[in-house]
């Protein structure tokens, strides 16, 4: 799988876990523009190659992997959709910088 399909299927996980998730809220609506629309977008940016789309897909998997921490401590009831965020947003992070750390690999000299 490449970085690129790796980065999409991971955001596209979040965003499906946060459709289950929120779906019996109260204001359906404003939860899932708030949770759901933002992994979408990156997911759809990152299928159209923009190229800031992995940095700002890590960037804000600092925030979604925050509000996991914050909700497995505090809520009993959402420790385990919690734990499944966390796991994916550090898979996001991991996705994001699976380039860079190739191209920082291939460009290292081989040893003999």
């Amino acid at each position: 799988m490449t970085p690129k399909r790796y980065l999409i299927a991971t955001l596209l996980a979040l965003a499906l876990l946060y459709g289950v998730w929120f779906a019996r809220e109260a204001n359906v609506v404003g939860a899932l523009l708030v949770f759901l629309l933002p992994p979408t977008l990156l997911a759809v940016a990152a299928a159209f190659d923009w190229k800031r789309a992995g940095f700002t897909a890590a960037v804000l998997s600092l925030l979604w992997f925050s509000h996991g921490v914050m909700l497995a401590w505090a809520e009993p009831s959402a420790r385990v959709p919690a734990f499944v965020e966390i796991l994916i947003s550090l898979a996001i992070i991991h996705a994001a910088c699976l380039p860079g750390m190739r191209a920082r690999r291939d460009k290292q000299p081989k040893r003999a």
